[in-house]
């Protein structure tokens, strides 16, 4: 497989710089990195981006993450593995990834489980994590970048 052209995050270096920006204030206490990279790694299983699945799940194995709770990220409805807040998580992730399949695309149910389990700084890192791995999933698709290739 090959790349349909440069990834333009690459051809366009100050968008990449300025996503990582955005990456950047996602840090945020109340929103642990492994909760990060597991809406990350489910957001780019629902669009298909093969460059970011395979980087999050590596990502979370390499923070320690065990085998059973990446194998099980698709399932996560189905598995004990994760907790009440990565679930919410999760929940909220697969909401925003696909506003247009419900005509209220984040149920009131799914945002209080969210608010629930994280402060209003934690939330706003949250939902601006959803949608900047959304950004890159959606790049990475239209040029079909394939998985191991180097952004050139």
């Amino acid at each position: 497989m090959q790349a349909r052209m440069k990834n333009p995050l690459i051809a366009m270096p100050e968008a990449l710089k300025a996503l990582m920006a955005l990456d950047k204030v996602t840090h945020v206490d109340g929103l642990p990195l492994i909760t990060r990279k597991l809406v990350e790694l489910r957001a780019s299983q629902i669009n298909g981006c093969s460059v970011c699945v395979d980087m999050h799940a590596r990502e979370l194995k390499q923070a320690g993450d065990s085998d059973e709770r990446l194998f099980a990220v698709a399932a996560w409805r189905e598995t004990p593995y994760f907790t009440d807040a990565e679930r919410a998580a999760l929940a909220l992730t697969e909401a925003l990834t696909r506003l247009a399949d419900r005509p209220d695309a984040v149920p009131d149910d799914v945002w209080a489980a969210a608010a629930a389990h994280f402060d209003e700084a934690a939330l706003s890192g949250l939902i601006l994590q959803i949608g900047l791995i959304n950004v890159f999933n959606r790049v990475n698709a239209a040029v079909r970048m394939p998985v191991g290739a180097a952004w050139n």
